[in-house]
């Protein structure tokens, strides 16, 4: 059986990943990318949110430029082409004025993304418990004026509020679907979903997999690899200013270039966009019946070795050797 594209109603080999999905919601449209030419060299930096978006985007920057001192602020320079917060067009313009080697943000899963075999994808995974809280301390820290624009897109009144309750989000995220064709990840989406649809082409050669908590617990050396898949040669002297420049304790002291939507007035304030970096704080947050809950989901819904790896990092294997 063939599959059609939905851009362009083409045949697609199902060996290669397939755009079989749209993803709208009231903060962004995968259908924007029906606008987007790509170069050889491209870069799109795809995880499902609070996964490491940011600080994957400026590991990617600072090894393209080779400097800390990028040519535009990080929250211009590596936009986030799915978002309703401009028109394409513009941001489109901007990406296209760009005469270096781009980065583009997007959480639109591998199965709405046109896939380019001449483009780099860097997915960047995260335990789902923790990018869960993190997406909570996020939703507290959006504007009043952004929080008003999703509301009435969303059709809702502008005093909306995602409940506050970690557990009572929790048991709702793991059990409702965001999507029909998905089986959880309400209103965020779902991160099982996201993980399941690159990790099916993870052996194609051009999609790459980092992980929130080998960032924290090495990122040196997940710079380096990143480095070798991008095929970046840095000047050994130079890679120190680099790796400082890619710490989280350093994207939060810049928060007002670095936090994505800044030059928007997307936050409260700019700098609790990094608030912390979780890993593993669930234990403490959720209930035992949620902790319960997901360990069901997820050997329902997950391989095993996804679900190690999207639980522990590279410490459960590479996912280009599972």
């Amino acid at each position: 059986m063939t599959v059609a594209d939905l851009s362009t109603g083409r045949q697609l080999d199902p060996a290669r990943p397939q755009r079989l999905h749209r993803y709208e919601n009231p903060i962004f449209d995968s259908a924007r990318w029906d606008h987007f030419v790509a170069r050889p060299g491209d870069i799109v930096v795809c995880t499902a949110p609070k996964c490491g978006t940011t600080w994957t985007q400026m590991l990617c920057a600072v090894l393209v430029h080779g400097t800390p001192e990028l040519p535009l602020p990080l929250t211009k320079l590596s936009r986030w082409l799915d978002r309703h917060t401009q028109p394409v067009e513009q941001v489109i313009a901007e990406f296209d004025a760009q005469p270096y080697r781009r980065i583009i943000k997007t959480h639109t899963p591998l199965d709405g993304l046109p896939y380019f075999e001449d483009v780099s994808y860097v997915v960047c995974g995260r335990d789902p418990r923790d990018a869960l809280l993190s997406m909570l301390d996020h939703f507290n820290n959006l504007s009043e004026h952004s929080l008003a624009q999703a509301a009435r897109r969303a059709g809702m009144h502008d005093g909306f509020r995602v409940p506050k309750d970690a557990n009572e989000v929790f048991r709702i995220y793991m059990t409702t679907p965001a999507q029909p064709w998905t089986q959880d990840g309400f209103p965020f989406g779902s991160a099982l979903h996201y993980a399941q649809t690159f990790w099916a082409f993870r052996h194609l050669p051009n999609i790459f997999f980092l992980h929130y908590a080998d960032l924290v617990r090495g990122l040196d050396e997940e710079m380096r690899r990143l480095a070798a898949f991008l095929t970046i040669e840095v000047d050994p002297e130079r890679w120190p200013q680099l790796v400082a420049a890619a710490s989280f304790t350093n994207m939060k002291t810049r928060a007002d270039d670095i936090a994505p939507g800044a030059h928007l007035g997307e936050w409260t304030s700019n700098a609790d966009f990094f608030r912390k970096a979780r890993v593993g704080e669930w234990r403490e947050i959720l209930s035992p019946d949620n902790q319960d809950l997901y360990a069901r989901v997820t050997r329902e819904r997950l391989e095993p070795q996804l679900q190690g790896w999207l639980e522990n990092g590279r410490t459960a294997g590479d996912p280009k050797s599972l």
